[in-house]
């Protein structure tokens, strides 16, 4: 009963929140038709200088602008209520106008009297000034903004998308994160363009205000002496004064709400609020507040200026500096008490620490990078990467550790594999790599470099030159995202490296939970774990995934009592994962375009294989220098064509020549004529030693 109540209580709140502006919506179009008495009018009036300086406060505190995306509809709402508010007023002016300053309410007559002194020409002057204010420099200004902001965006959107594909392929987000990014990049563009046509809502309502004071003097004039037979002076005095206190009164939110929308559409984001952007970077630097201190002193000792306001300025501005230079200042370290001696210890097996199967050493400047209570991001990233490694290869990788070292530059990092470096990069935090994918051809002011995992041209700039980067063609990544990735690649490069015993074991004994008398059968009645663990090496380092184990340890049982040769059984586990092969170099296609050797060269090569010795074939140095030649050509054809380089000869050469193309050219994979399934398809599309 209880919970009921509160569901139907929740259900009333939110429906009262979906109606409220429906029901706003429809008392600002009856305002236009219906009268309003002057004490409404006040209220409203007093209303709308609220929701302007609410507007301001929400545009200063807000950290980026699509945390205040409602905005091109709240200035749609806003000018549509002054303007209705101006409708009412102007017919309570022109009803009741001859009884007095108060006929239009107190807010007006304020306005009127307080403000411009009941001065009518001071009053049109002051009214003149702030719709010039508004509708030449602010609001212009911000419709320009936000117009070269939308088109920014719109041509800044491929890159982004980019990134976010290359992070989502890098397994350092999810589908999840890459959703919500790819939305905030749409809302984005969305955003400026609302803001590039909510401005001439701005614009024409600064208009109508002129139009609508100008009609309302004419108007009272005429209906004052007309109608109500007051002299010439007595109605210019009552109706000017409530026209103008009507049109400041309206004019002052719509230059407040100007403001605002300047302030949104001008800021760039950050994680701070315009305040504290302002007083942080333009308060922030001792020597310029130093410098502007002694200028104003200086002016200040000139006869015949203001000296008072100039000096005591002056001293403001010399006290702010010397507190800056204070608080930057390191504050003095007391001497740390020297510890006691400590009797020497003897050595002992606790000082032998065993090498990290993968470890990432960073330079100094990097360490905010990895450090957990500064919230380091590639700490989740590295996480993501594990996880991803683990779905697409098929086993959980050991843990990265990671370290600071001195003897690195600042900027550096170092991969380990087993204490031995396998990679080594630089990272700049702060500052973003722009990656030349091959058709960006505008320069870039930066650090030119390579993208250390794939070789790629790149440029490291600076972060706000990132979206103009974008909109160049680059993929642009950040530091955490450059180290990750070739992480990423380095583990996928030397998978085969970090299949340990310990990690074969943890994944005979996952995969034993769900078949464990399959297990128990193949190890170690039929194999030790050593020939499988080398058997699923095998397939890791041609590029093979041992997702599939369920196949991998049918085919060992199958043949283990009978063959224990782990390159043997490797052959046969590739034929029945032939399937999954073909899938990973050719995805979706079932039409295999694949490079073959010439009849003649494969009659040879064979004929080496069945006569070799026990060391290595007898195959003429001649003709492996043609063989790598041609084999380079024919992958670098491949690759122009967008196709895989994938070589197709006999099972019995397989072995031999993907062991031999794999130092040479390592991006030709090498499959057997037993591998392919009977539903695919071979299009043979360039021929290797034809002139052998």
């Amino acid at each position: 009963m209880n919970d009921t109540f509160n569901l139907r209580q929740l259900l009333g709140s939110a429906g009262l929140r979906a109606a409220a502006v429906p029901m706003m919506i429809i008392m600002i179009l009856t305002m236009m038709i219906l009268p309003v008495p002057p004490f409404l009018l006040d209220l409203l009036f007093t209303f709308n200088i609220a929701l302007a300086i609410i507007v301001l406060l929400v545009s200063l505190y807000t950290l980026k602008p699509l945390d205040f995306a409602v905005f091109p509809t709240v200035l749609l709402l806003t000018t549509l209520l002054r303007l209705s508010l101006n409708v009412a007023s102007t017919r309570v002016v022109l009803l009741h106008g001859h009884t007095g300053p108060d006929a239009a309410g107190k807010v007006i007559e304020a306005f009127g009297q307080f403000l411009v002194g009941g001065n009518y020409a001071v009053g049109l002057v002051v009214f003149f000034i702030l719709v010039v204010i508004n509708f030449v420099v602010i609001t212009k200004g911000a419709g320009r903004i936000a117009e070269v902001s939308a088109r920014f965006t719109l041509d800044a959107m491929p890159g982004k998308q980019m990134a976010i594909d290359a992070d989502l392929n890098a397994g350092l987000i999810g589908e999840d994160e890459a959703r919500r990014r790819r939305r905030e990049i749409s809302q984005e563009a969305e955003f400026y363009g609302a803001m590039d046509g909510a401005s001439k809502f701005v614009r024409g309502d600064a208009v109508a205000g002129i139009i609508i004071l100008l009609v309302n003097i004419v108007g009272g004039l005429v209906v004052g002496v007309l109608q109500h037979d007051l002299d010439f002076a007595m109605a210019a005095k009552f109706y000017t004064l409530l026209t103008i206190g009507d049109g400041l009164v309206a004019q002052i939110p719509a230059l407040v709400i100007s403001t605002a929308a300047g302030i949104v559409v001008s800021r760039v984001g950050s994680d701070q609020n315009i305040g504290e952007q302002l007083v942080g970077q333009l308060f922030n630097k001792s020597q310029v507040l130093m410098i502007t201190a002694a200028i104003l002193g200086i002016m200040g000792m000139i006869p015949g200026m203001p000296n008072f306001a100039f000096l005591l300025l002056a001293t403001a501005l010399a006290a702010g500096g010397y507190a800056i230079t204070n608080r930057v200042s390191a504050p003095a370290v007391a001497e740390p008490e020297q510890p006691a001696p400590v009797a020497a210890v003897d050595a002992s097996w606790d000082d032998v620490v065993p090498v990290d199967t993968l470890g990432l050493e960073v330079g100094y400047r990097l360490i905010p990078l990895v450090d957990k209570g500064q919230d380091g991001e590639l700490l989740k990233r590295i996480k993501g990467l594990r996880k991803k490694f683990a779905l697409d290869v098929g086993f959980l990788p050991p843990a990265v550790h990671i370290r600071d070292n001195l003897e690195l530059r600042p900027n550096a990092y170092v991969i380990t594999l087993k204490g031995v470096e396998i990679g080594r990069g630089d990272a700049y935090n702060g500052m973003y790599l722009a990656i030349n994918p091959g058709h960006a051809n505008t320069p870039l002011p930066g650090t030119v470099t390579r993208d250390p995992a794939f070789g790629l041209p790149a440029v490291w700039v600076e972060s706000a030159m990132r979206e103009q980067a974008q909109t160049f063609g680059y993929t642009v990544v950040d530091a955490g995202t450059v180290v990750a990735t070739h992480l990423n690649h380095v583990m996928q490069t030397h998978a085969c490296e970090l299949l340990g015993r310990q990690e074969a074991q943890q994944l005979l004994d996952h995969f034993g939970r769900e078949s464990p008398k399959l297990v128990e059968d193949l190890v170690p009645k039929l194999l030790p774990l050593a020939t499988v663990q080398k058997v699923l090496q095998n397939l890791l380092e041609e590029g093979v995934h041992i997702r599939d184990m369920r196949t991998i340890i049918d085919v060992l049982a199958e043949h283990g009592a009978k063959i224990q040769d782990a390159g043997d059984l490797t052959a046969l586990v590739r034929v029945a994962l032939g399937r999954a092969i073909v899938q990973q170099l050719y995805p979706g296609t079932s039409e295999l375009q694949v490079m073959a050797l010439d009849p003649g060269l494969e009659r040879i090569l064979l004929q080496a294989v069945q006569t070799k010795s026990a060391d290595a074939p007898g195959i003429e140095p001649g003709l492996v220098d043609t063989l790598l030649r041609e084999a380079g050509v024919a992958a670098q054809q491949q690759e122009r064509l967008g196709l895989p380089s994938v070589l197709l000869v006999p099972a019995e050469l397989r072995v031999l020549l993907a062991r031999f193309l794999r130092r040479a050219v390592s991006q030709i994979k090498v499959i057997a004529h037993s591998e392919i399934p009977d539903s695919s398809t071979i299009k043979v599309t360039a021929m290797l030693g034809g002139k052998a």
